[in-house]
């Protein structure tokens, strides 16, 4: 199980924080300040040291930490090609507000200066993003070892709990304000997945972020593009009293869609079918392949 065409096509949000998560990290080994980058009672009611909030957010303390949580942000991009960069942004925005809201609450409600720290990087965003991987993504295969079974998702819940235990007493808090925060956007709390940020906002991270390599084609113009080739009814001369009806059109979906909707687990060609009926619209042919399921 993959998470779709290979590389960042139609994912500069999750793009643009894996380099940040990277730069974090290798900045703070060379420096030797990965122990310093984790925050506690002290760095929030006291010392109120912003820079390191930013920091601790994304940087990770540890290099085995940064490949298995990279590897799961890289993976979990399938969600911001199935949701929109407008739509992802508001989900990492809100992710990190409630995580961050659930920690300060918790340690103002224990007001022990003295308590352990916790671990630095993304586990608000990370175990977040397990909530819509548990609900939305279904299994594709199953297969048994040893008697024991298994599924193609097993994998991955494998690597988030790997990384949840990775500094034990320091990371589990984080992972479970993570998956509190995935769970009210699941829920849709204050109708939080209706809102988005403009298109202005999502071109900014496109053009923050690292060239795509690739022909990316959006499923607008890829639609546009359908219709060009098509002869247009005014070039012709027609009789007002015998109108021509407009050809049909089927629009054959492009690979790198079929690919994404074939990484979430769906048959290949009930993908293709659910393409053409959202003429190429790979959030719509989503839905319709859920609620076929429903059904």
């Amino acid at each position: 199980m993959n998470g779709g065409p290979s590389g960042f096509n139609n994912a500069p949000v999750t793009r643009l924080i894996v380099i940040a998560c990277a730069l974090f990290t290798i900045i703070s080994g060379i420096q030797g300040r990965t122990k310093n980058i984790t925050f506690s009672y002290q760095d929030i009611f006291k010392k109120l040291q912003v820079w390191k909030q930013i920091v601790s957010a994304f940087g990770f303390s540890s290099t085995p930490e940064l490949i298995f949580g990279g590897y799961l942000l890289y993976y979990f991009r399938v969600f911001e090609r199935q949701i929109g960069s407008n739509k992802y942004m508001v989900f990492v925005l809100f992710s990190g507000i409630i995580s961050f809201a659930i920690h300060v609450l918790v340690l103002w409600l224990l007001k022990d200066p003295t308590s352990q720290v916790l671990t630095s990087g993304p586990y608000w965003l990370i175990f977040s993003l397990f909530v819509p991987f548990y609900f939305d993504i279904p299994i594709s295969t199953r297969f048994s070892v040893f008697s024991l079974k298994f599924s193609d998702k097993t994998f991955i819940y494998l690597a988030g709990l790997q990384l949840l235990l990775s500094s034990w007493k320091r990371s589990i808090p984080l992972g479970i304000c993570g998956i509190l925060a995935g769970s009210l956007y699941h829920l849709n709390v204050f109708r939080i997945r209706r809102i988005k940020f403009p298109d202005s906002v999502a071109s900014t991270f496109l053009r923050l972020s690292w060239p795509t390599t690739g022909n990316d084609i959006s499923p607008a113009r890829s639609s546009t593009n359908g219709f060009q080739n098509v002869p247009s009814l005014s070039s012709r001369n027609v009789e007002p009293n015998y109108p021509v009806p407009a050809p049909i059109v089927t629009l054959e979906p492009h690979e790198e869609s079929i690919a994404t909707l074939v990484a979430m687990g769906f048959e290949r060609n009930t993908a293709r079918q659910a393409l053409i009926r959202a003429r190429n619209d790979v959030n719509a042919a989503t839905n319709i392949l859920l609620e076929s399921q429903a059904h």
